[in-house]
């Protein structure tokens, strides 16, 4: 307890405290030996706890109908010119049973809320970990929420703390065990109080928990030995691979974690705000990180891993080395951007994941936000009916290839989403494309030119197709053409919307 904690019990006049219907209050208990003979107590009873009831407006009306009742007793008091002091365990406003009370009564009397110890702060100074360091996110949980959703927010955060434990123990365990974090997670119950108890999570019988119980997700960073650097850099292009592929397997932290594993990770067109929560934890979890340099930016900079930047145009090379250090025990995540299994890394990396040495390497794609979908996004719903997805770029595939696909696509009336439509070097195909697709749509026909999607220059248009001018695409660009169905409307705001109906007319 605090200080000024016991200086306003020792003032107070009444003393209130919630429980449960057998009387007994925590909090009562930690403040008893500063009681006195003379204060008046109010148990706050609860007519339920978990179990169910026959109140008609449910277990939510009972539970209101209670703390109004509550409320009242402490309003009497407080117009008597008494003055009343809840005591609640940990913080008041935390969880805690104390701010039903004072979202009733502190607007119409003065009112004090004392902080408290948390039983997140003390659960961490006895397990004696620190909870988060440096950029660290902590997310703090609470166990009743749905077990989908608690595994998605603990994969994607840096540290966590989920509470309320209990009855929610097994769907929180199997939380931790989806999202890869149940070999980090400690167990503590009653922290700081009499039956306190300290353990591993994934040794916790699920029978023992009591409701009073924590699980801690500790910070990685504090794991790290001393002296640990932000990461490493290493610059890996076609001439310095090989060399690359034998100086980078020991790291910072000294020597490999274990099995090691290759996990695609898919960043999105841009930015954090486009990254799954999946996505997110395996970045942070990944000692290792390889990938093209634009995409790697993307990532926080992270104590004790490993960075290995590359150009573009070195797929084969950076899908070996990944995989060589995952060979040699460390966890490695492979960096593309938008979605890593569309005209992205996680073809190059399955490709040589599948020849020897490497067939035996644990290797998972994580899907991400693909550039198609987000453009369409912001466009409105283009690819809102049946559409193909094609690259103009000819340095994999001959254009003979990608003209004979463009015919058969539009030739389906599909929508379409291209990728890679120009570049320095490439600058006569998106002319040609039109060319080919006027021979199978309308000259007003909608095409959206959609460039740095989710980046600081973005930029979204809508043009006929016969106005479509290829000096105004670039690599960065990606292109939406409709099908002969595909509408463009403005609406009263200004902005413009672009669609395709999900449902196709009759012939």
């Amino acid at each position: 307890m605090t200080v000024r904690a016991v200086q306003v019990i020792a003032g107070a006049d009444v003393i209130a405290y919630h429980s449960a219907r057998h009387g007994r209050s925590i909090a009562r208990s930690i403040a008893a030996e500063h009681l006195r003979a003379d204060h008046i107590e109010e148990a706050l009873i609860y007519p339920v706890t978990t179990e169910s009831t026959d109140h008609p407006g449910g277990y939510r009306g009972a539970l209101d109908e209670f703390y109004e009742s509550a409320a009242a007793r402490l309003a009497a008091h407080l117009d008597a010119g008494r003055t009343v002091a809840v005591i609640s365990e940990g913080d008041p406003l935390f969880y805690g049973s104390y701010q039903h009370m004072h979202k009733r009564l502190a607007h119409r009397y003065p009112t004090e809320v004392i902080p408290g110890v948390t039983s997140v702060s003390a659960a961490a100074a006895r397990l004696g970990k620190p909870l988060a360091e440096a950029d660290e996110v902590l997310t703090i949980l609470p166990g009743t929420l749905p077990e989908e959703e608690l595994t998605a927010r603990l994969a994607s955060t840096d540290t966590a703390v989920v509470m309320k434990l209990g009855r929610t123990f097994p769907t929180v365990r199997r939380a931790m065990e989806r999202s890869g974090r149940l070999p980090e997670a400690h167990y503590v119950e009653r922290a700081t109080m009499t039956g306190e108890r300290t353990e591993k999570l994934a040794d916790i019988d699920a029978e023992t928990v009591p409701y009073f119980s924590v699980s801690v997700v500790p910070s990685r960073i504090a794991d790290l030995p001393p002296g640990t650097a932000t990461s490493t850099e290493t610059a890996m292009t076609a001439e310095t691979a090989t060399a690359t592929t034998t100086t980078t397997t020991t790291t910072t932290t000294g020597e490999p974690s274990g099995h090691g594993e290759v996990v695609v990770v898919g960043t999105g067109p841009a930015g954090p705000l486009w990254l799954t929560p999946e996505s997110r934890g395996a970045l942070a979890a990944a000692e290792d990180l390889v990938g093209y340099t634009t995409y790697l930016d993307r990532v926080p900079l992270r104590p004790g891993q490993r960075r290995h930047a590359s150009d573009n145009k070195v797929e084969s090379e950076r899908a070996e080395l990944a995989l060589d250090l995952a060979r040699r025990g460390r966890r490695v995540a492979v960096v593309s951007g938008g979605d890593p299994g569309i005209f992205a890394m996680a073809t190059a990396v399955l490709e040589v994941a599948c020849q020897a040495p490497y067939r035996a390497i644990p290797v998972r794609v994580l899907p991400g936000v693909t550039a198609a979908n987000a453009a369409a996004a912001r466009a409105g719903a283009p690819l809102g009916h049946d559409y193909a997805v094609i690259s103009l770029s000819d340095r994999l595939k001959p254009w003979e290839v990608i003209a004979e696909r463009l015919h058969a696509a539009a030739g389906a009336d599909l929508a379409l989403a291209l990728y890679n439509p120009g570049s320095r070097s490439r600058t006569w195909q998106v002319g040609k494309a039109r060319e080919l697709l006027l021979e199978h749509r309308a000259p007003d026909t909608p095409v959206i030119l959609a460039r740095d999607i989710g980046g600081p220059e973005e930029s979204v248009r809508t043009v006929h197709l016969a106005d479509l001018d290829p000096h105004q695409v670039d690599m960065r660009t990606l292109l939406i053409v409709g099908s002969s169905q595909t509408q463009a409307a403005r609406r009263d705001d200004g902005t413009q919307v672009v669609w395709t109906p999900r449902r196709y007319p009759e012939k």
